[in-house]
Order: structure tokens, then C-alpha cells, then sequence
């Protein structure tokens, strides 16, 4: 990967809860949060064209267009390949996945325009689907990086034969796989999924890294505060550092847009976990210990 579009960053700001937070709807008050971010030294914003039915991409567009000089600074991952029920055109109305070539170029398009950025540094698939013809969508996805629309090409959520079944009809290789990871969803660090992406030289991209909160909830709470109070951190901060520790040092995906919060989330991101503590959270999330 190169350095234009290596993703190192403590995290990334996932901007799916965007269009629900009204106050940030004023393009300048956007780009007054974006701006406080970017000097903050937090560069990398993550979006969906789902997210809000496209609202996500076009506030946040809105904000790049009423102060341009951010556009810039900023780097963005987005995904396409989720056609929500709302959108399809069908007579079934029904929620399906589309990487057909034609399908891909319109979403590139669309998000290059909506967000008002000249390329997508990261343009992931977000859903694998059993109809993807990989040596067409390998194609499309070629085609973009060569007209310098997108920096780079990844996948989100997919299996490493589905990936592996893409990235062997690509000229570029595959940048990043975004996945769900946290203490609360350990799984993929056990069925091979992690290992096969960090062995394929894919960026982990964790998404829901806090569980929706439920990391906080279930067995691994009280080690959790317990361990952040002695450490002068938050638990969430530790909850993130648990995954940094992992080998690629995943990136989270933080869904949260309050600016202290984020705040205290930077500063826990120096926190480097030792491999006891680190089993010993795991242990206390999965409720026994490694065999």
C-alpha cells in the first residue's frame, strides 16, 4: 500500500450516525467539527452511502463545499454494494447486495459528488454477494483505481475465499477489509478470518469495536473499569487498546461524534496493553478461559 493511502491513525470517525445528530446539519457548523478533528490530528472519516439513505456522504459534502480548503486535509473511506429496500427499483422492493460493474461505477460517482472530494482514498465493498461475477466487479474496481477516482480497493464483512476469489482477477492488490471485531465479537479470531487478512496484508478495520456498548455490559465490564481507574484511562479507551494489541493493529471505526468523548478516546490511544491483561480481558468477555 502506499503512502498515500496507508490508513494510520488511532482510529477512524464513523460518520453512520451522522444524519441523526441535527446540530451538525449547518454545513458550517459541520465543517467547524470537521476542522476541530483534522487539527486534533484525526484525518480519517469513514462512510457508507447507506448510511442515512446517502444523507451520511451529502452532510458531510455540504461542509467540505462551505469551507473547501478542508477537502484537503481529509481522508475518506466509503462503501458501496447494499441496495436498501427503499431503493429498489424491483416490484419485490427487497434489500439486496449489487457489485455488478455498472452498479459500482454509479455508487464511486455518486459518493465522489455527494461528498465533494476529487477521489475516495478507500472505496470498500460493503456486503459480499453470492451473484458477484469477481472478474467483472475486479474489472470496475481496476478501472476506478486507473482514472484516479479511488486510491484504493478493499471489502467489507467478507469471507477470505470470497475475498481471496476477487483479489486473484485484480490488477491492484486489495487496500483493507473492514469486519466486526471487539471484546463483545471475538469470533474472527478464532475461525481464521483475522489471520487470513493480516496473512493477505489487508489493513483491519474494526467495526462496532465497542459491541454497541455491549462491551460494557456483559463479563468483561467490571474488569474493564477496574483496570482503566488503575491505568487513569476510560474503558472504552482500554477496550480499544485491547484491540490495537492484535497483530496489523486493527484501526477501530468509533461511532461516536461528541467531541469530548472523542477527545478522551485520543488520548487513551497511548495505552499499550501487555499480553496478561490482554488475555485476561479476553477472558473475562468470553466467560472462561483459553483452553
Amino acid at each position: 500500500m502506499s503512502a498515500a493511502t496507508s490508513i494510520e491513525a488511532p482510529f477512524l470517525l464513523g460518520m453512520m450516525r451522522l444524519h441523526e445528530v441535527v446540530e451538525l446539519h449547518s454545513p458550517l457548523r459541520m465543517a467547524d467539527w470537521i476542522e476541530a478533528r483534522l487539527d486534533e490530528g484525526l484525518i480519517w472519516f469513514d462512510h457508507a452511502d447507506i448510511y442515512g439513505d446517502n444523507q451520511g456522504e451529502a452532510l458531510f459534502g455540504a461542509a467540505l463545499r462551505a469551507r473547501p480548503a478542508l477537502a484537503e486535509r481529509i481522508r475518506v473511506v466509503t462503501k458501496a454494494s447494499i441496495v436498501a429496500s427503499v431503493r429498489d427499483a424491483s416490484p419485490f422492493g427487497v434489500k439486496h447486495y449489487d457489485s455488478s460493474p455498472e452498479y459500482l461505477t454509479q455508487s464511486i460517482d455518486a459518493s465522489l459528488t455527494r461528498l465533494g472530494v476529487e477521489r475516495l482514498d478507500h472505496f470498500l465493498l460493503h456486503r459480499p454477494s453470492p451473484l458477484m461475477d469477481a472478474e467483472a466487479t475486479g474489472r470496475a474496481l481496476d478501472a476506478a483505481i486507473a482514472a484516479g477516482k479511488i486510491a484504493a480497493a478493499g471489502v467489507s464483512n467478507f469471507l477470505p475465499a470470497q475475498w481471496r476469489r476477487l483479489q486473484a482477477v485484480m490488477q491492484h492488490r486489495l487496500s483493507a477489509h473492514q469486519l466486526q471485531l471487539s471484546l463483545d465479537h471475538t469470533q474472527p479470531l478464532f475461525d481464521g478470518t483475522f489471520d487470513a487478512l493480516v496473512g493477505d496484508g489487508l489493513v483491519p478495520l474494526a467495526w462496532s469495536p465497542l459491541g454497541g456498548g455491549r462491551v460494557f455490559e456483559r463479563p468483561a465490564e467490571r474488569l474493564l473499569a477496574e483496570l482503566a481507574e488503575e491505568r487513569d484511562m476510560t474503558p472504552a479507551g482500554l477496550a480499544l487498546a485491547w484491540l490495537r494489541a492484535l497483530p496489523g493493529r486493527p484501526r477501530p471505526v468509533i461511532g461516536s461524534l461528541r467531541a469530548e468523548r472523542i477527545a478522551a478516546l485520543h488520548a487513551d490511544a497511548r495505552e499499550e496493553l501487555d499480553r496478561p491483561t490482554w488475555y485476561a480481558l479476553l477472558e473475562a468477555a468470553r466467560g472462561h478461559e483459553v483452553a
